[in-house]
């Protein structure tokens, strides 16, 4: 199944190209490290059975949860370790109207997180240990994107619209803490990141060329690096605090100095879009989704790529897990003329144990 993508033999993918020779002292073996090999690892796609795409799949913060929203209404949650059958999937289910775009878990707690629909307007907020959602907030916007500060006290909300919302926590009855709408003023936007120490915003916009760095949370705009040709859509911080990688419609990635907010290395490797981005948990790697059937692995320090993962589908996000070397993404099994309908999908690769 994962040698092959989309009816194509895996030897089809065409390989990524390889840029210049990087600096010795930035090389694994002058650092010192041995990567993994990860061409000895295979994808492991488990199909989902309904036409629908799957749209976001996400860890919790310890690693032992995989959620994954897009196919209907639910939201489903796995433990990897034991398995990833559709039958063993927790269902969180009730509360959305519609499909379900977004999934994000809290950064402080391994049983918190909220889900996000654009069609039905909603962003519900969960403990896995209960199968009731703890809060349901209706918007007067269209929720796409949400992403935690690292207190797990506010949290980014990206439009359909490209605007920008903030929600914090305060004391609600009972003394239990509920979510509200921020009185800030929405701001331009697709998508936005808060930075480790959770007092900067790290925003982009599908048609702008520059990367906003905005102070939290007087929203005073730090930094704005050029970044890409055709809009930057795709943003990840790297664990250890060193870089930013960006992406954009150009299919390039930038790696950012964030000491000096210089890019530092580019990566060419790719020949469609970016869709999303991760580091993993050391930051010597980031995986890269695309519009292409694959998921790129390229060292952080170098920029070299390390290998393509053949993917069955093109996914809008990929994840790397809190701390080992495995990923996970999603995305739809188009049909072929004649075969079968379109499949979700959700694939893992590397190494669990």
């Amino acid at each position: 199944m994962s040698s092959n993508a989309n009816g194509k033999d895996e030897d089809e993918i065409p390989p990524p190209q390889r840029p210049p020779s990087p600096a010795p002292h930035t090389t694994f073996q002058v650092r010192g490290i041995h990567p993994p090999n990860f061409s000895a690892f295979k994808p492991r796609d488990y199909r989902m059975q309904q036409a629908q795409p799957m749209t976001h799949v996400a860890w919790s913060c310890d690693g032992k949860k995989l959620a994954a929203v897009g196919i209907d209404k639910a939201t489903r949650v796995w433990n990897p370790d034991k398995s990833m059958e559709m039958r063993s999937a927790m269902l969180f289910t009730n509360a959305h109207s519609d499909e379900v775009d977004y999934v994000a878990w809290n950064p402080t707690h391994p049983e918190l997180f909220c889900s996000s629909s654009s069609k039905d307007r909603r962003i519900v907020f969960w403990d896995a240990r209960q199968s009731r959602p703890t809060q349901s907030c209706s918007m007067k916007f269209s929720p796409m994107q949400t992403s935690y500060a690292p207190d797990g006290k506010a949290l980014l909300v990206a439009s359909g619209g490209h605007q920008l919302f903030f929600m914090t926590q305060a004391a609600g009855t009972d003394n239990k803490s509920q979510w509200q709408l921020s009185d800030k003023d929405p701001i331009t936007g697709s998508t936005a990141i808060f930075n480790h120490a959770g007092d900067a915003v790290v925003l982009t916009h599908h048609s702008e060329h520059t990367i906003r760095v905005m102070d939290y949370p007087s929203l005073t705009v730090l930094e704005s690096p050029a970044a890409h040709v055709g809009g930057c859509v795709a943003v990840a911080l790297d664990p250890r605090g060193r870089y930013l990688a960006s992406g954009g419609y150009d299919s390039i990635v930038d790696i950012f100095d964030i000491s000096e907010w210089i890019c530092a290395r580019t990566i060419t490797s790719c020949e469609h879009a970016i869709n999303a981005l991760s580091f993993s948990h050391d930051g010597e790697y980031l995986a890269i989704a695309n519009g292409g059937s694959y998921i790129d692995i390229c060292a952080t320090e170098t920029g070299v790529p390390l290998h393509r993962v053949p993917a069955l589908a093109s996914s809008p996000t990929v994840t790397w897990h809190p701390s080992r070397y495995v990923m996970a993404y999603c995305g739809q099994i188009k049909p072929r003329e004649g075969g079968p309908p379109p499949v979700g999908v959700v694939s893992m690769f590397g190494l669990l144990e």
